[in-house]
This record gives structure tokens, sequence and C-alpha cells, in this order.
């Protein structure tokens, strides 16, 4: 669908363009949009390239087991049917350690693999868990500590104090993944 929406997006500005006489203003903003995602790229890559190293880092020693221990209370509410033994027990702490200290672009390749482990154990492999619709829950609303991604977009943009949005992302981040939690415990419930 997105295939067809964008290209006619794209061919009525672009004729829109032509009769108001700004074709010149839409050449230099797509060509300046370029060099910007490629800026944007680059920045990502450089930030992510470090905290997926940090969490290879982390990975080899006891910091990971230490902040899953912590996690344990509450992974025991949020995932019952999961075996705190099991491999996606582990996988599933480490996003969720990735996530609180804003390693997004980290965490995403841990949460992947999560749920590759989940749904080897799934008898229904065409329909979700409940342990794998509360990690989607869980890695959407994303609690984060310091949103680093966040922080670096503003800082490439050129933001005077980029980490004001600290406290917002907190409040944000944990609205959300309360309501998710609890809607979908009371959806679990009924189905």
């Amino acid at each position: 669908m997105l295939n067809i929406i964008w290209p006619v997006f794209i061919i009525i500005s672009y004729l829109y363009a032509i009769c108001i006489g700004k074709v010149p203003e839409i050449n230099n903003s797509i060509f300046e949009s370029c060099k910007s995602a490629v800026d944007l790229s680059i920045t990502f890559l450089g930030t992510m390239c470090l905290w997926t190293g940090i969490m290879q880092i982390a990975k080899k020693t006891t910091l990971i087991n230490k902040l899953t221990n912590v996690l344990k209370p509450i992974m025991k509410i949020l995932f019952p049917d999961i075996d705190k033994n099991n491999l996606a027990y582990q996988e599933i702490s480490m996003n969720m350690v990735a996530n609180i200290l804003g390693l997004g672009n980290a965490a995403t390749p841990l949460g992947l693999k999560a749920m590759k482990t989940m749904q080897k154990t799934n008898t229904k492999k065409d329909t979700l868990t409940n342990s794998m619709a509360m990690f989607i829950i869980i890695n959407t609303a994303s609690i984060q500590l310091i949103p680093t991604t966040v922080i670096a977009i503003r800082s490439s943009l050129g933001s005077t104090n980029p980490t004001a949005i600290i406290i917002p992302v907190w409040i944000a981040t944990i609205c959300a993944a309360i309501a998710g939690i609890i809607s979908a415990k009371i959806l679990m419930k009924k189905y």
C-alpha cells in the first residue's frame, strides 16, 4: 500500500510545484534532504556501533547477570509462563536492560533474538503467545533512563539543549508501559 501512497504524494507535490512555479525550490529541498539523511544515518551508525559494542562487553561480564537479577521480580509478573532458566528469559532481560539504558539500537538485535527463541517453543507458529505479546508491548513502550537516540537526533539537528527531553521521555514511556501492561494483562485473562 505504501508503494502506492508515497509515489502518489511525490507526483502530486511535484505537479503542484510546477503549477505554482516552485520547481527550483523542490529540487533544492530534495538534495538538501538527501544530504541531511546521509548525515543523520552516519550519526546513528556511530551511536549504534558504540552501544552495540558496549552491550557485547557487558554480556561478557557479570553486569548483565546483576541487572537481570534486579529485573527478576518484574519478569516473573510480566512473563509468568517463561522458565527463569530458559534462554529467552535472559535474552528478554538483556533487551529490557538495553532499552532502559536508552540503547534502542543495541536492543533491537537482542529483541529479535528473544522473539526467535520464544517462537521455537511456540506450539501455534502462526499465533503469538502471551509472553510474545507482552514482550512486544514492553519494547514498544521502551522505558528509558537516557534516550540516547533522541538526544543524538536533537544534537545532530543543532539543538542548544538536546537533553531537555529526558523527564518528558520518562513520563511518556512509563505511562505507555503501564497502560500497555495493564491492557495486555486484562486481555490475556479474557482471551
